[in-house]
């Protein structure tokens, strides 16, 4: 599948170190890559349907100091969507009140049909951006009935019970940022990682640096993370999730498809 990393900070810190650390997974991941350094003011947001190791442009970012407090990175082993740019993650798209939101995910949508409505609306073909999509429709039908925006409470109250709803039989990965705060949900045992230090929280796939203290996420929880800590931290829902042999030969399957319609990955 996918791996993921992101950073939350109350301020902004360089991130190159554990960023180069990342993107060097990607002989495992060779399906593209992305990067979004979230500001105040604007969204800085990056992304190539190539192995992350082979782009000179991921190369000539990293060459400079990369500072930010809310940041994502994601790379890439597909298992729905062609290797194409719209299908790289982050996604992102802004909400009727607008705010933009932003979304990266390791994982697979093996059932969920009331995402499917979104297929038509997508601009690539992933399970991954129709949860997007679909998450900003409830949010703002949420807040139209109510008439106003809403708070960072109600919108965590709300992606709880969205969020554990999709993850039934299927592997949900997440992190998400709505411009104000960031969400993370893990389904799977020892598959997310985190670090909290004086700079702030690190959360990834695998550890990216050397220090000791990184300790599994807790699965079957969503956290709201604000200013490097932890603002809001749900019950633990009953949705783990653990790989069929089914699942993992339709992964696999699908991955042996990309490889003879493009070749050698670059």
């Amino acid at each position: 599948m996918c791996e993921i990393f992101c950073f939350n900070s109350n301020k902004p810190k360089e991130v190159n170190e554990c960023l180069k650390c990342f993107y060097n997974h990607s002989e495992e991941h060779p399906h593209g890559w992305g990067l979004a350094n979230m500001h105040d003011d604007n969204f800085e947001i990056t992304k190539e349907p190539v192995k992350a190791s082979c782009s000179e442009h991921l190369k000539d970012i990293l060459a400079n100091p990369v500072i930010g407090n809310n940041i994502f990175a994601h790379i890439r082993l597909a298992t729905i969507g062609e290797i194409i740019s719209p299908n790289c993650h982050p996604f992102t798209k802004v909400d009727d009140n607008n705010r933009s939101w932003v979304l990266i995910h390791n994982g697979t949508i093996f059932d969920y049909p009331q995402l499917d409505e979104y297929k038509d609306m997508e601009t690539g073909d992933t399970d991954s951006e129709r949860i997007l999509l679909y998450l900003i429709d409830k949010v703002n039908e949420f807040e139209s009935e109510k008439g106003c925006k809403s708070n960072p409470f109600e919108r965590f109250s709300l992606l709880k019970h969205l969020i554990e709803d999709l993850s039934f039989n299927n592997k949900l990965n997440l992190m998400i940022f709505d411009g104000e705060v960031m969400y993370i949900h893990s389904n799977m045992q020892n598959s997310l990682y985190y670090l909290k230090n004086e700079d702030g929280i690190l959360i990834a796939t695998t550890p990216v640096t050397d220090d000791e203290n990184w300790k599994p996420v807790e699965i079957n929880k969503l956290f709201c993370l604000h200013d490097g800590e932890i603002l809001l931290e749900s019950k633990e829902h009953s949705n783990e999730y653990v790989q069929t042999e089914e699942q993992l030969a339709y992964i696999n399957k699908f991955i042996e498809s990309l490889g003879e319609k493009n070749g050698e990955y670059n």
